[in-house]
């Protein structure tokens, strides 16, 4: 995809409810700044994912795809090959479409990491992941790489994890890094927050929000009051954009 090349590129995103999307802006933004006036980036909004055969089909010119909530489980049965670390995950959020048909990536593992790590310290050795959705996959599948000990949570106490019942404050203090997967306390509804007992989180503490919208979650702001670290989840959308970008560059069509 060389900067003098003619025929239009198009890439998009896949999920539902997806206007308020980061990914959009970012390539446009990134578009104009390499003088790719060919290349375009779509959102495609999708009520179900059985829309998305048609989507392929009906699509000019398409070469590359991300995607987000609901679908990072649910389009995998629709694609003809996975990269290892997405087969590993269970969830894909990146797609190529190469002469061999669609394949299957998971940026927000490498997002994830490289955004983590600068804030990690060694006492940082068991985590709380809030969530087990598509992205809490991806999640896992990094803090097994790292050697940290996590546990789920969820309503039920599902994946063999904890229910939000369960917690009490000596449970989040034995947690020094506590990660929010679940869409709780995105814009709008941003006095929302993951319902944990915050009194037991302290200063050493790492509070890490997938969330970008609002900047500062109801959760990080809880956790910053009792002196914890925070980061919120623009760091990792930003790397996970540039490593699908790389992805769909590459020359390989494997």
């Amino acid at each position: 995809m060389e900067k003098t090349e003619k025929e239009p590129f198009k890439f998009g995103l896949v999920g539902k409810a997806i206007s308020y999307s980061f990914s959009r802006g970012y390539f446009e933004e990134k578009f104009k700044n390499l003088d790719l006036p060919h290349h375009s980036y779509e959102n495609f909004d999708l009520d179900t994912i059985e829309e998305f055969s048609a989507l392929y089909a009906n699509t000019q010119y398409l070469k590359g795809l991300n995607v987000t909530i609901p679908y990072k489980e649910a389009v995998i049965p629709y694609l003809d090959a996975l990269d290892d670390s997405a087969k590993e995950i269970g969830a894909v959020n990146t797609i190529k479409i190469t002469k061999k048909g669609l394949k299957g990536y998971n940026t927000d593992a490498y997002g994830f990491q490289m955004s983590l790590e600068p804030f990690l310290k060694n006492h940082h050795n068991n985590a709380l992941i809030l969530g087990t959705g598509g992205a809490s996959k991806a999640i896992a599948y990094v803090l097994k790489k790292l050697h940290i000990n996590f546990k789920f949570v969820s309503r039920t106490g599902k994946n063999s994890g904890l229910s939000y019942e369960d917690l009490n404050p000596k449970i989040i203090n034995e947690n020094a890094l506590i990660i929010n997967c679940s869409p709780v306390g995105t814009y709008p509804d941003i006095k929302a927050k993951p319902a944990i007992p915050y009194s037991g989180i302290s200063e050493k503490h790492l509070l890490y929000d997938l969330i970008y919208n609002p900047e500062q979650t109801a959760f990080l702001t809880e956790g910053k009051k009792q002196g914890a670290q925070i980061c919120n989840g623009f760091r990792m959308l930003e790397l996970q954009a540039e490593k699908a970008w790389e992805i769909w560059n590459e020359r390989s069509q494997q």
